[in-house]
């Protein structure tokens, strides 16, 4: 996206709340990789979608620093919750310190350590799922969380167009490869519904029939 595009969207789109602005100015001064935060485009959408799904749990799977789950929580009913994973807990910390300067500690539960190991461990069923952690788990994430996730649910996906080089038959390296599989894998599920929004890196928004 070109930047006069960028720049037309964030304004039309409104300020961000003072905390996210907090966060993602802290993010990209001390945080490595700070591209990967979702950031206020992708967090308007989130919580655009968290309000319309009007979800009483949540489950995200990556939390980084906590930008996109405190997007999210703003769509939870009342005596809503959500769950959020993260595995390097020196984000988790960070995490935290924003959750308690958004007034969320009520309202989320960070779990530090490997999705796969901890989710299985959830007895209770979701109705939005937002996946946005290791590329190269992605399958291995739809399958454990697939049953936990109410019919009429939904389940959204980050990253899926991989900066584009799924679309490009030139490139052939491990993450891309396994990004295509996963698309595929994805189109050829029969349980869901589809939709691919092309936001910044592509969103696949399912809903479980």
């Amino acid at each position: 996206m070109n930047q006069q595009i960028e720049e037309y969207i964030f304004d039309h789109l409104g300020a961000e709340s003072d905390v996210l602005h907090e966060l993602y100015r802290y993010t990209h001064l001390n945080v490595p990789y700070p591209g990967m935060i979702s950031g206020h485009e992708q967090g308007r959408l989130l919580s655009m979608i968290s309000h319309i799904a009007n979800p009483n749990r949540i489950l995200e799977i990556g939390t980084f620093t906590g930008y996109s789950a405190i997007c999210l929580a703003e769509g939870l009913r009342a005596d809503g919750h959500l769950h959020t994973i993260e595995q390097d807990d020196e984000l988790a910390a960070t995490a935290m310190t924003f959750f308690e300067k958004a007034g969320l500690t009520e309202k989320i539960t960070l779990h530090v350590g490997d999705a796969l190991n901890i989710i299985p461990l959830f007895d209770i069923d979701f109705d939005l799922v937002f996946i946005d952690a290791a590329k190269k788990q992605y399958p291995d994430y739809y399958r454990v969380i697939f049953d936990k996730v109410k019919p009429g649910g939904y389940i959204l996906v980050d990253n899926i167009l991989w900066y584009g080089k799924v679309a490009d038959p030139q490139i052939q390296d491990e993450t891309t490869g396994i990004m295509r599989n996963f698309n595929d894998l994805i189109r050829e599920d029969r349980r869901v519904e589809r939709a691919i929004i092309q936001n910044r890196d592509g969103l696949f928004i399912l809903r479980k029939k």
